[in-house]
């Protein structure tokens, strides 16, 4: 799994933000690790007056499947990076729960075909002419 850090010229922080990104992303992620090919985190400042003028946005790319992207606003950079991971994990937990968990057990796909079952002891099959 590929992270990359991009920072707008407003956001300070550095080569320190991007390992501290990086190393919350490896170890909060690490169960998606094998579905994920590549994570951007974008971190940046609206420049409004409003409040919450820091912004980051998350997208996450599955191998084969559509991209994620969650975004958070927050008062400062640290608070809208906490916030958007958080809801990326979510989403992810929700999303690769259900391609590989259906209801609690196997979904179809991943059942053995009824040639691949043994015969159950004491049914034998008979052949008619």
């Amino acid at each position: 799994m590929q992270i990359q850090v991009n920072t707008d010229h407003n956001i300070h922080g550095g080569e320190r933000l991007a390992t501290y990104v990086t190393t919350d992303l490896e170890s909060g992620l690490s169960r998606f690790s094998g579905w994920l090919t590549r994570v951007e985190v974008h971190l940046s400042e609206d420049g409004g007056s409003k409040p919450e003028d820091k912004k980051c946005v998350i997208e996450a790319r599955p191998g084969g499947k559509q991209p994620v992207a969650v975004t958070h606003h927050a008062t400062t950079v640290d608070d809208a990076y906490a916030g958007a991971a958080q809801k990326l994990g979510r989403v992810l937990d929700s999303r690769y729960s259900r391609a590989h968990d259906h209801k609690g057990s196997d979904s179809i796909r991943h059942m053995p075909a009824p040639e691949d079952l043994e015969p159950v002891s004491g049914i034998e099959n008979e052949s008619r002419d």
